[in-house]
């Protein structure tokens, strides 16, 4: 009898453990470099997902490249995969367009989106004391873009955009010295991107007396990005809400994943939120009226959750 008893416990552990492993969902997400703030959201994702799931939902993350190969991976990766990129970049993989021309593949149609993390936010900091007031008055100026970014990339564009090509000093610092070049008067402003609020903002505006510019709706129409404002008092000194561009992120999935995980996932992430927020400011600025900057189709999984918060989705996103 008392082997019987022993016999029966040991089986009832297994039971209890097999079905504990059965109900372990495991997701690979797939998100940027480590040294990025977008790894460390993919990371603080993670530890969210675990603790909201009570231990269901497993995350791996995944350094990658960048957002194109985020997307390229989409068409052999299994029904977990989970990854970011902006919208625009779905849409041109799906057209078979610009870097995915000679790449296309008919499995970049079944891509769909899950939820909207922090957009890369175009911030144009500048020294209170340099005369600057307005994009015009950077002219003959000291400005820092950095290279190779995709701020520095939109910093050059609308530069070009606003008349200011050729115009502007450029300086030849990194952008990792922004700060103590900034404070040290080596330059008059610099160009970043970055979560609101971005570290480096963060930095000069503790560190010195600096301004934010703002973008009218006209110059806002000219870069073709989305239009974000940055809350007042976001930034030390920052007594009034700034206008801004912004190039928003999504996490996507394909329709490989079945609709039950694709729900779980977004009901935990957006229940877990504004806890993540507590510890990370960039999350306080993601909420549901993001979701209009997704263009293409939703995972039904995560469109149930949806419905059931009142959002309405477009008929483009069904």
């Amino acid at each position: 009898m008392k082997f019987k008893s022993i016999l029966g416990a040991g089986l009832m552990v297994a039971a209890a453990f097999s079905t504990s492993a059965q109900a372990e969902t495991r997701i690979t997400y797939k998100s940027a470099k480590t040294s990025s703030s977008y790894f460390q959201m993919g990371v603080q994702i993670a530890e969210a997902l675990k603790e909201g799931s009570n231990g269901e939902i497993i995350v791996t993350v995944e350094e990658s490249q960048g957002s194109v190969q985020n997307v390229m991976e989409a068409v052999r990766r299994d029904n977990n995969y989970v990854f970011t990129t902006p919208p625009a970049l779905v849409n041109l993989a799906q057209q078979g367009k610009a870097m995915f021309e000679k790449r296309a593949n008919p499995k970049f149609a079944d891509i769909r989106a899950l939820f909207p993390i922090p957009s890369l936010t175009m911030h144009f900091v500048v020294r209170a004391d340099s005369g600057i007031n307005s994009f015009a008055d950077m002219e003959g100026k000291n400005i820092l873009i950095g290279k190779g970014s995709f701020g520095a990339r939109e910093g050059a564009k609308y530069l070009q955009l606003f008349g200011l090509e050729g115009k502007v000093e450029l300086a030849n610092v990194e952008l990792s010295n922004a700060v103590a070049a900034l404070k040290n008067k080596q330059i008059d402003g610099f160009v970043t991107s970055g979560s609101f609020p971005a570290p480096n903002v963060i930095e000069a505006a503790a560190s010195a007396d600096v301004k934010l510019l703002s973008l009218s709706d006209e110059q806002i129409a000219q870069t073709k990005r989305t239009k974000l404002m940055i809350p007042a008092h976001t930034y030390t000194g920052q007594d009034a809400d700034v206008a801004t561009t912004s190039l928003p992120v999504v996490a996507y999935t394909t329709t490989a994943m079945d609709d039950e995980t694709a729900y779980l996932l977004t009901k935990t992430y957006w229940q877990q939120k504004e806890k993540m927020g507590a510890n990370a400011a960039w999350w306080n600025g993601v909420s549901q009226d993001f979701l209009k900057n997704i263009t293409g189709k939703i995972h039904p999984g995560a469109a149930k959750y949806y419905a059931e918060q009142g959002v309405t989705l477009s008929d483009a996103q069904k």
